[in-house]
């Protein structure tokens, strides 16, 4: 019996350095991670130059393999902090944590999957956890809400511009020479899109003057194009926030930092006494 709670204390007390943000253990060690997955990718970046990694090689190797060693006892400790393991394996941060450990024992079989390492950049959301960015944890959930509320409206937007791509692409065509750039429609609808979004490559131009008087329509056009969709996540936005303000929103996100010693879910409510997801006691 002394045995089990024993067991169950070091676990509790791995899962608080592990996986919460809200002890002195628990802050000290996810700065460290980040710091470390920080240097990771700078790694990953410099190897990718080779004059650097000619003359740095080894050196870089080493720092890699302190790194993955530490990540790798990081990923096996979080399985062992959490009553259900594969919760947290199967979870986003799960697999992140996987992709981001394997690669460098991979490239002792497979050339070139050192770039994988790249996935470790990922792992630098755990900032809003780690540093228990209060307001951008908020601001992030308040604008994923607008973004899914507006979604309908969005959708109806593109499909309209597409259409008028359409449109305006195959009386380019039509007006346009092949020497101007307008081989087909489909390379006419390209130039359209590039205009009307304002990138404008320059690869094709109009030569006629009614060419480029329809050009300059579409130019003018883009400017509205641009200002519509950020108009509707405006709204939506602002609407979020009034309902958050007024805590009512279903599914309403809060600050808290806390993961359920059982799955790992993190997000709860700051009022939660229960996981989300899997029920156990938080």
């Amino acid at each position: 019996m002394k045995k089990d709670e024993s067991n169950r204390g070091w676990k509790h007390r791995l899962h608080e350095i592990i996986y919460e943000a809200d002890t002195p253990a628990g802050k000290f060690f996810d700065i460290l991670l980040f710091i470390l997955i920080l240097v990771s990718v700078v790694l990953v970046m410099l190897e990718s130059v080779k004059e650097i990694d000619i003359k740095y090689h080894n050196i870089l190797l080493v720092c890699e393999w302190i790194v993955t060693i530490f990540f790798t006892i990081e990923y096996i400790a979080r399985i062992i902090a959490v009553k259900k393991p594969w919760k947290y394996i199967f979870s986003f941060y799960g697999v992140i944590d996987f992709l981001s450990t394997i690669p460098l024992y991979v490239s002792y079989l497979f050339a070139g999957s050192q770039v994988l390492l790249a996935f470790r950049a990922f792992r630098l959301l755990r900032i809003f956890r780690i540093l228990k960015l209060v307001k951008y944890i908020g601001e992030a959930s308040q604008l994923r809400a607008a973004l899914i509320a507006s979604r309908t409206k969005i959708a109806v937007f593109i499909y309209v511009v597409l259409i008028l791509s359409v449109i305006m692409g195959t009386i380019m065509y039509l007006i346009e020479s092949d020497e101007a750039g307008f081989t087909s429609i489909p390379r006419s609808i390209y130039w359209t899109i590039v205009t009307l979004t304002t990138v404008g490559y320059g690869d094709i131009a109009p030569q006629t003057n009614l060419g480029q008087f329809i050009a300059t329509v579409i130019m003018i056009l883009g400017y509205g194009i641009i200002a519509v969709p950020t108009g509707i996540v405006t709204v939506e936005f602002s609407r979020a926030g009034k309902d958050q303000l007024n805590k009512r929103t279903p599914g309403f996100v809060h600050t808290n930092t806390q993961a359920c010693p059982s799955c790992a879910s993190e997000g709860h409510r700051d009022d939660a006494t229960h996981c989300y997801s899997c029920g156990d006691a938080l």
